[in-house]
């Protein structure tokens, strides 16, 4: 199988199951590997995730089509035979494959909630951070490129809450390391870094619930690289005696130019950043004192902005990182990186309501979890296709679609019953994609989001499937 973009995506070959049903290159890529005990179990999840994938937000039944598909996926989902873990296993093995075409992959970790409050019948979950509410949390460990795009889960924690645990949070002092959910971090640093080729550098990045001393001495420990935003003001082995204060005193090592996003009530802008940075001796806190913790050695790069608009607060990011800074260069690098900790916030919005997990009736925490493990991979998917668009646009748009899919989709746009002789390149095809979700493609809106494409990839896949019928020879 050919690679696209150093690994990011495998070309969509087609094959056959027994049922004569097409099944794209991908989803045999991702998930044929799985090992559940049984040759056609593995068989039913390549084609279930395919299903999803072609229509991401529908119900069961709407993506399998039929009544005996959907039945063989709520049997799939209810097989207690069917270990979750080994399914995002396979797509873990394959995102590894991605990963190694690379010198340095950025590993964001991030935590969720599922609420599934609305189906109170479900069996099996737990209380949320919310009163009253129940469902299960999920902590994901995404790859991505140097410049942004998603290579594949790295890893995934899935776990239900305790009863039994609501009103204890003012004991977790007393609790060991390990009992506690924020281990998690720490847990997921090990397990996303392993077996990665020695040839690749991992960074791992997080937000400030990471800030914990134990996740730094771990990194250290392991000889491993992580980015994490500063939460406490922390004891040092410094002269200035706090984080804070050391971070203000440290010297300037120069600028950043960067784009600020459009919000809902600010167009993008552009701004600059001054960049600080210095080492320092993190000390652990003092209800700690007793466990002669080691001083953690980390380098400090503090994002500041200078002049922001009027009315608005001033981007300030403080990155604890285990990396050498030692110029300009490296600073506004931690800092660039950082900036793609967001897309993991993508990926689970994607799981959500682009796939719509939340809205799934399987009855029992069990179903969720598989069902949960299959629509993983398929968000992935999604989400990879948006930013693949933008880093390399003047690639192949056969690289992700179909022959069936891009001849469907030129011939819609443009009102002509006769494609092109070859495909047109990815950019032009997610823009495509995304009118048929909704989006103007006009002037100054930018590249289309996640929302828009998954519209238009489902109004896609029916008009590629009236184009196969018609035109039977662009199936393969």
């Amino acid at each position: 199988m050919t690679l696209f973009s150093r690994g990011v995506f495998f070309v969509v070959e087609v094959e056959r199951n027994s049922c004569g049903n097409l099944i794209p290159g991908w989803a045999l890529a991702e998930l044929g590997g799985a090992r559940l005990g049984d040759a056609r179990r593995t068989a039913r999840l390549v084609a279930i995730a395919a299903a999803v994938a072609e229509q991401p937000t529908g119900t069961l039944p709407q993506a399998c089509l039929t009544w005996a598909a959907a039945k063989g996926a709520y049997r799939f989902f209810g097989n207690e035979s069917v270990d979750a873990d080994e399914i995002v296993s396979a797509h873990r093995e394959a995102t590894v494959e991605r990963v190694g075409h690379y010198s340095t992959v950025l590993a964001v970790q991030d935590t969720t909630e599922f609420n599934f409050s609305h189906h109170p019948a479900t069996k099996g979950l737990g209380p949320l951070g919310r009163k009253g509410q129940v469902g299960f949390f999920v902590h994901s460990c995404l790859a991505l490129s140097p410049d942004g795009v998603p290579l594949g889960l790295l890893g995934q924690y899935r776990w239900v809450r305790s009863f039994e645990e609501i009103g204890i949070k003012h004991k977790r002092r007393q609790r060991a390391l390990e009992e506690k959910e924020s281990y998690r971090w720490q847990a997921m640093l090990e397990d996303s870094t392993r077996s990665i080729p020695s040839t690749t550098r991992v960074v791992t990045i997080a937000d400030r619930e990471a800030d914990i001393i134990d996740f730094f001495l771990a990194a250290i420990r392991l000889k491993q690289n992580v980015l994490v935003r500063a939460a406490w003001n922390r004891r040092l082995q410094h002269p200035d005696n706090y984080l804070w204060d050391a971070a203000g005193q440290a010297p300037v090592v120069g600028q950043l130019e960067i784009e600020v996003p459009r919000s809902d009530d600010q167009p993008p802008r552009k701004t600059t950043l001054e960049l600080r940075a210095t080492t320092v001796g993190v000390l652990a806190p003092q209800h700690r004192k007793l466990e002669r913790l080691p001083v953690a050695p980390l380098t400090v790069v503090w994002a500041r902005e200078l002049t922001p608009p009027e009315g608005k607060e001033a981007i300030s990011w403080l990155l604890l990182t285990t990396l050498s800074v030692p110029s300009q260069k490296e600073a506004a690098m931690c800092v660039r990186w950082y900036a793609h900790r967001w897309k993991i916030e993508r990926y689970h919005y994607t799981l959500k309501s682009g796939c719509r997990l939340e809205e799934l009736q399987l009855e029992t925490a069990d179903r969720l979890d598989r069902a949960l493990a299959v629509y993983a991979v398929v968000a992935w998917r999604l989400l990879s296709m948006t930013y693949a668009a933008r880093v390399a646009p003047a690639q192949s748009c056969s690289a992700v679609l179909s022959q069936a899919e891009w001849q469907a989709l030129y011939c819609t746009i443009h009102r002509s019953p006769v494609p092109p002789l070859s495909p047109p390149d990815l950019q032009t095809a997610i823009i495509w994609i995304a009118r048929l979700g909704g989006f103007l493609a006009r002037h100054g809106d930018g590249a289309p989001g996640v929302k828009v494409l998954w519209r238009g990839y489902r109004r896609l896949q029916d008009l590629s499937e009236m184009w196969s019928i018609v035109h039977p020879d662009t199936c393969g």
